[in-house]
C-alpha cells in the first residue's frame, strides 16, 4: 500500500519506513515548520502516538495524512506501554509526537523510548522545531553553553529553592512558565539571580510572537505591572555575571534613575557617590548610554 501526503496542494508519495519507534518533531505553532522527512514518516507509519490527539489531528489533516492515531500521554502511559511494545515486537512502524515541538522535552515519551531501547527495538529521531532552541537563539544571550530546566515548581518555597540551586550553573538558563505565574517567577529570578540579562519569549512562531529583552529586575517590574500574558512562554536567563559586568549593570540602572531628574553632570556625581566608584568610570558609562550603546530595550 502506498502512503501519501500533500504539500502546497501537490500529492507526494511517502518513502518506505523501517519498523521501529520514530520520534518525530512537529511545529510549535506555525504548521509550515515541519520537514518533508517528518511528513513522510507520519504518512508511512502504521500508527501515530499523539500526546494530544486533537492537536495532531489538525496537523495530519492539513497535510492530507490518514495514519490512525493512538493517544499516548501521562495519564495512560503505564497502561499503553505494554501494548505499544507488543506492536513494535510485531514489526510495526510507530511515530511518536508530542502536542508541539520535539518529543521527550517535558512530555511522557521518555519512558516509552527507554522501554523500546531496553527491549532492543530500533529507535530513530526525526529532528525539527524546538521552543527551547527558538527561544535561546532569539534571546540574544550566550548560546555556547545552556541548561534546560523546564518548568520550575509552582509553589513559591520550592521554586525559590530550585532557583538557588540553578544560580551557580555557568550557563544560560532556559525555562518554561505558565502565563499566570510569569510575573511571580520573574520576581523570584530577579531577587535570587540579580541583574542578569534575560528574555521572555511568548507564542514563538505564531502570529502574536513577542520577545521582550532586558535585565531580570526590569522585566520583573514590567510584567508585575501588566495583566498576565496569553500563550506559551519561554524564559531565557543569561549566565552568572562577572564582577565588572555586575558593576556596569548597577551603574546603568542608577544612571537611568538619576538622569530622570538630574543633569548628566549631577547624575554622574550622584551615582559615583552612591556606588563608591570613580567619577571618571561612571562618566564614561553615561557617555555610552547617551550614545545608545547600553543594554537591550
Amino acid at each position: 500500500m502506498v502512503s501519501r501526503y500533500t504539500v502546497l496542494g501537490l500529492a507526494a508519495e511517502a518513502e518506505p519506513l523501517a519498523p521501529g519507534l520514530h520520534i518525530v518533531a512537529t511545529p510549535i505553532g506555525n504548521l509550515g515548520d515541519i520537514s518533508l522527512r517528518a511528513l513522510s514518516t507520519l504518512a508511512a507509519a502504521d500508527r501515530v502516538l499523539a500526546e494530544d490527539s486533537r492537536v495532531t489531528k489538525i496537523l495530519l489533516a492539513h497535510y492530507g495524512i490518514a495514519t490512525p492515531l493512538i493517544p499516548y500521554h501521562e495519564h495512560n502511559a503505564a497502561e499503553m506501554q505494554p501494548q505499544l511494545l507488543a506492536r513494535l515486537a510485531a514489526g510495526e512502524k510507530l511515530a511518536l509526537v508530542s502536542d508541539a515541538g520535539t518529543p521527550l522535552v517535558s512530555d511522557p515519551g521518555q519512558r516509552l523510548v527507554e522501554a523500546a531501547i531496553a527491549a532492543g527495538h530500533p529507535v530513530t529521531a526525526v529532528p525539527g522545531a524546538s521552543a527551547v532552541l527558538a527561544g535561546l537563539v532569539l534571546s540574544g544571550l550566550p548560546g555556547e553553553r545552556f541548561y534546560f530546566e523546564g518548568f520550575l515548581p509552582s509553589r513559591t518555597a520550592e521554586r525559590r529553592r530550585r532557583i538557588r540551586a540553578l544560580a551557580a550553573i555557568p550557563a544560560t538558563l532556559v525555562l518554561f512558565e505558565a502565563p499566570h505565574r510569569i510575573a511571580e517567577t520573574l520576581q523570584d529570578l530577579a531577587a535570587l539571580l540579580g541583574a542578569r540579562g534575560a528574555a521572555v519569549a511568548r507564542e514563538l512562531t505564531k502570529k502574536f510572537e513577542t520577545i521582550r529583552r532586558g535585565i531580570l529586575p526590569d522585566l520583573a517590574e514590567r510584567f508585575a505591572a501588566e495583566p498576565p500574558p496569553k500563550g506559551e512562554i519561554v524564559v531565557i536567563v543569561g549566565p552568572p555575571l562577572g564582577e565588572a559586568e555586575a558593576d556596569e549593570v548597577a551603574i546603568d540602572r542608577a544612571l537611568a534613575a538619576a538622569l530622570a531628574t538630574h543633569s548628566q553632570r549631577d547624575a554622574v556625581a550622584l551615582v559615583a557617590g552612591e556606588l563608591g566608584l570613580p567619577r571618571k568610570r561612571v562618566y564614561a558609562r553615561a557617555l555610552r548610554l547617551a550614545a545608545g550603546e547600553g543594554g537591550d530595550a
